[in-house]
C-alpha cells in the first residue's frame, strides 16, 4: 500500500512490482470505481505476469466520489494522475527509472490521454478500456504522442462512435480494437481476458521499445 499526497488529500494506492520489471503501468479507473475494481485488478495481474509493475489508485476521496460533478471533472482527475506520476519519478530506483504506461477506463481514459499530452517525454504508452477519449478534449487528443490502444466492446455502440472520432483526430501511433460480443464493462465470458492480453501486448511492446528522443 502507498499513500500519495495531491491537492491537500491523500490517494490510497496498491503498488506491485514483479521481479525484473521492465516497465510500470499507472491505472486511472472510471467514475464510481476504485483501486479495488475487480476488472482493473484482473488486468493488472496479467500485466504483472508480463513483467510490468502496476500502480492502482483511488484518485478521488470517498466523499469526492459521491459527487457527480467531481467524478466527471477530467481536469481534477488529470491533476491527481499527474501527482502519482510525479511521485513515481521521485522514488529511488527502480521505480524512478522504469518506463511508464497508462491504463485508463471510462473517464479515467480521458485523464490518461490528457496526462500523455502534458508529459510526452514520460508517458510511453496508453491503453483505454471502454474509455471516453472525447472528454479529454480535442487539444489533448491532437497533442498525444504516446502510442495509444483504444479498446471498446462490440456492443458498446455509443462508445465505439466516440472512440472512432478520437482515433480519427489523433496523430500518434494508435489502434482501435473492438472486442466482439462485449458490452461496456466487458462482463461477457472471455472478453475481459481478451482486453487484458491486448493491453499487456501493447504496453510491453512500447515500454520495452527504444526510448523516445
Amino acid at each position: 500500500m502507498v499513500s500519495i499526497a495531491a491537492d491537500g488529500v491523500h490517494m490510497e494506492g496498491m503498488l506491485e512490482l514483479p521481479l525484473h520489471a521492465v516497465g510500470i503501468v499507472l491505472f486511472a479507473h472510471g467514475s464510481g470505481s476504485s483501486r479495488l475494481s475487480p476488472r482493473n485488478n484482473y488486468v493488472a495481474g496479467v500485466l504483472r505476469h508480463a513483467g510490468l509493475g502496476t500502480l492502482l489508485l483511488d484518485m478521488l476521496t470517498p466523499g469526492e466520489d459521491q459527487t457527480y460533478q467531481t467524478r466527471f471533472d477530467i481536469s481534477l482527475l488529470t491533476q491527481r494522475l499527474e501527482a502519482a506520476l510525479t511521485w513515481l519519478q521521485r522514488q529511488g530506483a527502480p521505480l524512478s527509472t522504469l518506463p511508464v504506461g497508462l491504463f485508463g477506463a471510462s473517464t479515467g481514459a480521458a485523464a490518461a490521454l490528457r496526462l500523455a499530452a502534458l508529459s510526452p517525454r514520460l508517458v510511453r504508452a496508453v491503453v483505454s478500456r471502454g474509455g471516453r477519449p472525447d472528454l479529454a478534449g480535442t487539444d489533448a487528443l491532437d497533442r498525444v504522442q504516446a502510442p495509444t490502444l483504444l479498446l471498446v466492446g462490440g456492443l458498446d455502440e455509443v462508445v465505439i462512435d466516440l472512440n472512432r472520432a478520437a482515433y480519427d483526430r489523433m496523430q500518434c501511433e494508435r489502434q482501435l480494437r473492438i472486442v466482439p460480443g462485449a458490452t461496456h464493462l466487458f462482463e461477457e465470458p472471455g472478453t475481459l481476458e481478451s482486453v487484458a492480453q491486448l493491453a499487456a501486448d501493447w504496453l510491453f511492446l512500447h515500454l520495452t521499445a527504444t526510448r523516445m528522443p
